[in-house]
């Protein structure tokens, strides 16, 4: 088999093979990129309560805040084995409680205490998709790697395929030059 058709079936099939896998990566690349811009993908950051002299030393102890939240009685949110982070933002004097569970987010105003969100941020549901977490620990460590190699192959083999037609012509058309033959003018 020439190396060409070898590539045409190659990449043919490694496209079919991974394209469920690459538009799924596409599309929630795609939505990944508007977070910011859509409240329902992400909640936007809220802005705490403008108080003098609201120094990261003025803001709640993290356990204060925590009270905060478990006063709301969201069961996302019943002990801190259910925390899977939180961002402090101290520009904007906010604490972000992540529960482990169905990607909830309580915002918390750091200096008052006062909750100013409880949302869904189907951002991280959206971020597991798209690493392939969301299915299984192997499909991240092993499947998804290797659809980016199948991506890394399906550039280089279009790029030959696409390339390699061209430098055929040009050769034979030197090699028609070189022996003399060349076409009637029209």
């Amino acid at each position: 088999m020439n190396p060409y058709r070898f590539f045409w079936h190659t990449h043919k099939w490694v496209g079919i093979s991974a394209a469920a896998f690459l538009l799924l990566i596409a599309v929630t690349g795609f939505l990944l990129l508007l977070k910011k811009e859509y409240s329902w993908i992400q909640p936007p950051t809220q802005e705490a309560e403008r108080v003098p002299m609201a120094s990261p030393l003025a803001f709640l102890t993290i356990e204060d805040a925590w009270k905060k939240v478990q006063a709301q009685g969201h069961p996302d949110f019943e002990s801190h084995e259910d925390i899977d982070r939180i961002d402090v933002r101290p520009a904007k004097r906010i604490y972000k409680f992540r529960s482990k569970h169905n990607h909830t987010e309580i915002q918390v105003d750091a200096v008052t205490g006062k909750v100013l969100s409880v949302a869904t941020r189907r951002s991280d549901f959206l971020e597991s998709l798209h690493d392939g977490s969301w299915f299984a620990k192997p499909v991240h460590d092993y499947l998804m790697p290797l659809v980016a190699i199948c991506l890394a192959f399906l550039v280089g083999s279009g790029l030959w395929l696409w390339v390699r037609p061209i430098l055929s012509r040009r050769a034979r058309r030197k090699k028609q030059l070189a022996l003399g033959h060349r076409r009637p003018p029209s």
